[in-house]
């Protein structure tokens, strides 16, 4: 059985200083990532929050992916791919049941095809001129309805390797819009032709 959350919570806190920050992590260390150890201080450990707040969307009458369920590059009956604007990497796309699902309430039939799309999607992304790798994240802390992310990890950069990628996005200059956007529509292109579903209208 898991710790409760004040075992959790005490746990940790053994480990940290006198105004409860942890030591800095491994990651820190590691050659991709974004700082430099020098300086860098860990926020301290806040008590645990019981109840948690509620994730926007928990109720499907107030959820936003339910009303965008129209929206994105690319749809079937079932599922909806959107691209993320304003960011660092070459390409951010998040792909969304159309109905009000999460991971763990997910059918089967969809987590097949969630599966299936995943592969597609991964696949048309590193297909893309000068990338490398797609990276695949699903978190669900902040939003109730179910969104997979998919980053694209440009070629050559050894430093934006692995789990550090989503913090250099935040830290890198807005990619050019024009460029994303194109790249956004040939992966949707390619998704039509390998999957099926279609492009919306624009």
């Amino acid at each position: 059985m898991a710790l409760r959350p004040d075992e959790f919570h005490a746990r940790a806190l053994a480990a940290a200083d006198a105004e409860a920050r942890l030591p800095l992590s491994r990651m820190t260390g590691w050659d991709i990532s974004p700082f430099e150890p020098e300086g860098l201080r860990v926020s301290p450990l806040r008590p645990p929050v019981l109840p948690e707040p509620p994730r926007h969307g928990e109720d499907p009458a107030d959820c936003g992916s339910c009303r965008a369920r129209d929206e994105g590059i690319w749809r079937d009956d079932r599922w909806r791919l959107t691209r993320i604007e304003k960011v660092g990497v070459p390409l951010v796309l998040m792909l969304h049941p159309r109905d009000h699902h999460d991971l763990a309430d997910l059918p089967d039939t969809l987590a097949a095809e969630l599966g299936v799309l995943t592969t597609h999607i991964a696949r048309h992304v590193q297909a893309l001129a000068h990338i490398a790798r797609a990276h695949v994240y699903r978190i669900g802390d902040g939003g109730a309805h179910l969104h997979i992310w998919f980053f694209a990890r440009p070629e050559g950069q050894a430093q934006l390797y692995g789990s550090w990628l989503p913090v250099w996005d935040d830290l890198l200059p807005e990619y050019p819009e024009d460029t994303a956007a194109a790249d956004a529509a040939v992966v949707a292109d390619a998704l039509v032709a390998s999957y099926g579903g279609h492009r919306p209208a624009a």
